[in-house]
C-alpha cells in the first residue's frame, strides 16, 4: 500500500466521524485536524515519489498530449517495485512507491520501477527528464481531470495565477514520505524537517531554467513555490513549533478553500473568491449551499502544499527532481538526518544558522557560505552511515557539495556548451 492508501483505509475505519457528516464549527474542525495529522509509532518506513517531465526527443519543444501519455500507461504491467504511476497536470509522470522499511530497499524498488517506466516511454518514442522545472516549454495543462481544471480556474482568479500555472505544469520533485515517529518526538522532528529545508534545497537544486530562459535561481521550482500564497504553500510552523497538530490546524483553517466537490456528482468547482476554511465551517459563508463535511475537510487538506505536510506521516516536498546518479544519495542524506537520532542532533546544529534561508537557498544555493558550510557538514554525517551499495552516488554528491556545485550547475554548463533543446533531447533519450 502507498502511504495515501494507508491513510484512506484509516479514514474509512474512523467510525466516530463519518465522512458525510457536516462539521459545525471551526473548533470541531481544528480538533479533528490536530487529532488525525500524525500517527504515533516507530520510525523506519520510507516512501518515495519521483516526478519527471515527459518529452518528445525528436521535437523537445512539443508537449506530448494526454492521449499519447496515457496510451503508454495503459500497456504497463504492475511495477516490480510496487509503484503507482500517475500523470501531473502538465504531463509530468510520477512514480509513487509503497512504504518500505529502510532507505536502501526504497531506493532499489524505485530504481527498478524507473527503468521499467523509461523503457515503456522509449518504446513509444517519448522520454522522461528529471529536472526540477521544465526548462524549455511554456506552462500548459494537458491532464483533463476535474481537480486540475478547478485548480487552474482558482489560480487564474487569484494574484498567483502565473505562479500557479507554472507550479501545476512546469515543476517536478522528489517527495519523501517518512513515519511521524513516537508522539513525544513530533515537535522536534517537524522542526528539524523544516530546518533542513534550505540546506537540502541548496544541495539538490536542479532547475536553473524555466520556460526557455535562465531564471537567475538555481532552483526555479522553489522560486515558483515561493511566489505562491503563503497561506497555502508556506511553512506550517507556529511561533514555537512545539505543537505540530495545533500549528497544522491553525494553518488549514486559515487557508482559503480552493475547490469543492459536488456530493452527488463527479464534479469539482473552483472557489474564485477568498474564503478561509474557517469561514465555511463556521457558517459565515456557505459553499454549495451547505457547510463542509468531514470529506470536504479531508479534501481541503490535499489542496494545501507546505514544504512539510503532515498526512499521518511526514510528507517532505521541497526537493527538486534530480538525475539518477545522485538522487539515491540525496534521499539517503535527508532520511538519515531525520531518522538516525545521533545524525539528527548533528544536523540540527549544522543547519541552525540557515534554518529559514529558503529564498537564499533557491537563488544562489551553495554559493552562500553558510549554506555551503551546513551542506558539507550534513553530507559528511550521512556519508559516514551510507551502505556500500550507495557509495558511488554518495561520492558524487560529496564531490559536488565540496566544490560548491549542485545539479543545476552541471545542467547549466551543458546548456551553455550544447544548447538547450539538444541537451533536453539527449536527456529524454536517456543520456547521462
Amino acid at each position: 500500500m502507498t502511504f495515501g492508501a494507508i491513510a484512506a483505509a484509516a479514514s474509512r475505519l474512523d467510525g466516530a466521524c463519518p465522512a458525510d457528516v457536516e462539521m459545525t464549527s471551526s473548533s470541531v474542525a481544528a480538533e479533528y485536524i490536530a487529532d488525525t495529522c500524525l500517527d504515533d509509532g516507530p520510525l523506519g518506513r520510507v516512501g518515495l515519489e519521483l516526478e519527471a517531465h515527459c518529452y518528445d526527443p525528436a521535437d523537445p519543444f512539443r508537449r506530448p498530449s494526454w492521449d499519447e501519455i496515457t496510451a503508454v500507461l495503459e500497456w504497463l504491467s504492475p511495477m516490480p517495485g510496487g509503484s503507482v504511476v500517475t500523470v501531473e497536470p502538465g504531463g509530468a509522470v510520477e512514480l509513487s512507491g509503497p512504504p518500505v522499511v529502510g532507505v536502501l530497499p526504497a531506493v532499489e524498488a524505485m530504481t527498478r520501477d524507473q527503468q521499467v517506466l523509461r523503457s515503456a516511454f522509449a518504446e513509444a518514442g517519448l522520454g522522461l527528464v528529471f529536472l526540477g522545472a521544465d526548462p524549455l516549454r511554456s506552462p500548459m495543462r494537458v491532464n483533463p481531470g476535474a481537480r486540475y481544471r478547478a485548480m487552474e480556474r482558482f489560480f487564474a482568479a487569484s494574484h498567483s495565477g502565473a505562479a500557479g500555472a507554472a507550479m501545476m505544469t512546469s515543476t517536478a520533485s522528489i517527495q519523501v514520505n517518512l513515519d511521524a515517529g513516537p508522539q513525544d518526538g513530533w515537535a522536534s522532528r517537524v522542526r528539524l524537517a523544516h530546518a533542513l529545508g534550505p540546506t537540502m534545497i541548496a544541495i539538490a537544486a536542479n532547475s536553473p531554467m524555466l520556460s526557455g530562459r535562465f531564471s537567475g535561481w538555481v532552483s526555479s521550482r522553489q522560486r515558483v513555490w515561493g511566489q505562491m500564497d503563503s497561506a497555502r504553500c508556506g511553512p506550517i510552523l507556529g511561533a514555537s513549533g512545539d505543537d505540530p497538530g495545533t500549528d497544522w490546524a491553525r494553518y488549514a483553517l486559515k487557508a482559503p478553500v480552493m475547490m469543492v466537490r459536488s456530493p452527488d456528482a463527479d464534479d469539482t468547482f473552483a472557489v474564485t473568491h477568498y474564503v478561509p476554511f474557517a469561514d465555511w465551517v463556521d457558517g459565515v459563508v456557505r459553499l454549495g449551499g451547505r457547510r463542509p463535511t468531514v470529506a470536504d475537510l479531508q479534501y481541503h487538506l490535499t489542496t494545501l502544499f507546505p514544504p512539510v505536510r503532515p498526512r499521518r506521516w511526514l510528507e517532505i516536498r521541497y526537493l527538486d527532481s534530480v538525475p539518477d546518479d545522485v538522487w539515491p544519495a540525496v534521499l539517503f542524506t535527508l532520511v538519515t538526518l531525520l531518522d538516525d537520532p545521533a545524525a539528527a542532533d548533528l544536523a540540527a546544529d549544522a543547519v541552525e544558522p540557515v534554518a529559514t534561508a529558503w529564498d537564499t537557498a533557491a537563488r544562489v544555493g551553495l554559493s552562500d557560505r553558510r549554506l555551503y558550510a551546513a551542506a558539507n557538514r550534513c553530507v559528511a554525517v550521512a556519508a559516514r552511515r551510507a551502505p556500500p551499495e550507495l557509495s558511488d552516488s554518495m561520492q558524487r554528491l560529496i564531490g559536488g557539495v565540496e566544490q560548491g556545485r549542485c545539479p543545476a550547475d552541471d545542467f547549466s554548463d551543458r546548456v551553455i556548451e550544447h544548447g538547450l533543446a539538444p541537451v533536453v533531447a539527449r536527456l529524454a533519450q536517456g543520456w547521462p
